[in-house]
């Protein structure tokens, strides 16, 4: 029942438009001349076969089937840990190399003293 509009399948909607088509040829050919306004007939008996074969022969059960609770699967678990631990390595890499360079940054004293 996914493909439903205003819980309406698809079917009615086939279904209204084939009547809505076969009354536009019925029109047509009624303001017809002659003996080509029989073409009515033909044309109602196929739209009323078609109708028919679409209520009498659905593709799928009135009753929907029990649900069955659906089980989540992280498939890419493993994956997203190793990439974890990489960019944590890293970090922690340029955190032990940088900081002993922050910290150990020389600081020149000011002279006291200006020599002119």
């Amino acid at each position: 029942m996914a493909n439903t509009v205003l819980g309406v399948g698809t079917g009615v909607f086939l279904i209204v438009l084939l009547w809505i088509l076969a009354l536009i040829f019925g029109i047509i050919l009624l303001r017809a001349s002659g003996p080509i306004k029989l073409g009515v007939i033909p044309v109602f008996l196929v739209a009323l076969i078609v109708t028919l074969a679409l209520v009498l022969f659905p593709r799928t059960s009135a009753t929907s089937p029990p649900f069955k609770e659906a089980q989540i699967v992280d498939r890419l678990f493993i994956g997203r840990y190793v990439l974890l631990s990489v960019v944590s390595l890293a970090f922690l890499t340029a955190l032990f190399v940088l900081l002993p360079h922050h910290l150990l940054e020389p600081v020149y004293a000011k002279p006291l003293r200006r020599t002119c």
